[in-house]
């Protein structure tokens, strides 16, 4: 059933007033807003809204909280391309300007501003390849026919090496001849491109295709290291002062590949997500919401950039303050390669 306009304003004002104090939202407070009309109604309306599963109360002279449906129509009324106010546009602006050009020391920095200007976990991954494409390679004899094939990505830069096996022994000298013959034929072709020449590989057909599986690999989807900051930040706040799936979520998050498990296999897609509640793939992170953005060049390299924090969080700024700092680091990835 579509919620009516009147419900709407109400049940927008019972979030806004939610996320502000934690606490239920009584009748009488809706009632103090610019919904202009009675407790009476408003209280029809909400036994109307929590039969719908957009509210629930402790009990039935309670006040009404709101639930993960509430918070995924609040944020859909939102939209996802809200803005940051210009003042804190040029704040932010201002202190990445002075964070010089290393790019760790940038993340670090950024990770730590979004949390505190959200007052909750924020993190920004590493930009990674969506595309690697080769740089180098280098051939190395271990044994008669044992060698170490090496390979320089780039977008950015990576290392990447395997031991593989020859048909024939080969001395060093044939394989640098190699590998210089194969690296200047396959110079900056990406895994596609690379597959394409597997047919008129002759010879070298089994070596092009170590280089394939070790470049396609690389394109997977995976996450570049992640900096989380101001966990203690949603820690502290009344959800989890005496949660029991803290711990829980502490351990989650001590594992390497946890933001892949949690965004799932569209871990980097266009435009922001709000991940809500029972809508993450993780039990730890269903007490939370995730606000995950991301930035980079489009076909190159991209990183995520988010908030983590508990459901009844500043909806509006998060989304407002990653739209805004993705688009910023975007900016200084291509500033980076002119």
């Amino acid at each position: 059933m579509e919620l009516t306009t009147r419900r709407e304003r109400i049940l927008r004002t019972i979030v806004s007033e939610y996320v502000a104090t934690g606490s239920p939202v009584a009748s009488k407070i809706v009632s103090l807003t610019d919904v202009r009309v009675s407790p009476a109604t408003i209280r029809n309306d909400v036994t109307s809204l929590e039969e719908e599963g957009y509210v629930t109360r402790p009990h039935a002279s309670a006040g009404a909280v709101p639930t993960d449906r509430a918070y995924r129509f609040y944020v859909e009324s939102i939209g996802h391309d809200v803005q940051l106010p210009i003042a804190d546009q040029l704040l932010i602006a201002g202190v990445c300007h002075d964070a010089g050009e290393e790019l760790d020391t940038r993340l670090r920095l950024i990770a730590t501003l979004l949390a505190h200007f959200v007052h909750n976990a924020a993190l920004v991954t590493q930009p990674k390849a969506t595309r690697a494409s080769l740089r180098h390679l280098h051939i190395v004899s271990l044994q008669d026919t044992l060698a170490l094939l090496i390979l320089v990505l780039c977008e950015p830069a990576v290392v990447r090496q395997r031991t593989i096996s020859l048909p024939a022994p080969l001395s060093q000298d044939e394989l640098t001849e190699l590998s210089n013959r194969l690296g200047t034929r396959f110079a900056g072709m990406t895994v596609d491109e690379l597959s394409a020449e597997i047919g008129n590989a002759g010879d070298d057909r089994e070596l092009v295709l170590q280089i394939v599986d070790m470049m396609r690999a690389e394109d997977r989807p995976e996450l570049g290291r992640a900096y989380l900051e101001g966990l203690h930040l949603v820690l502290s706040q009344p959800e989890f002062a005496k949660s029991a799936r803290t711990l829980t979520l502490l351990r989650m998050i001590e594992r390497d590949d946890w933001l892949e498990t949690a965004l799932g296999p569209d871990a980097i897609e266009a435009g922001v997500r709000v991940i809500i509640g029972q809508e993450n793939r993780d039990e730890a992170l269903q007490d939370l919401s995730l606000v995950i953005g991301n930035y980079g060049l489009s076909g190159r390299s991209r990183g995520v950039i988010g908030v983590v924090g508990p459901k009844r969080m500043d909806y509006t700024r998060a989304i407002s303050s990653v739209n805004y700092l993705a688009s910023l680091l975007s900016e200084s990835l291509g500033d980076s390669v002119h």
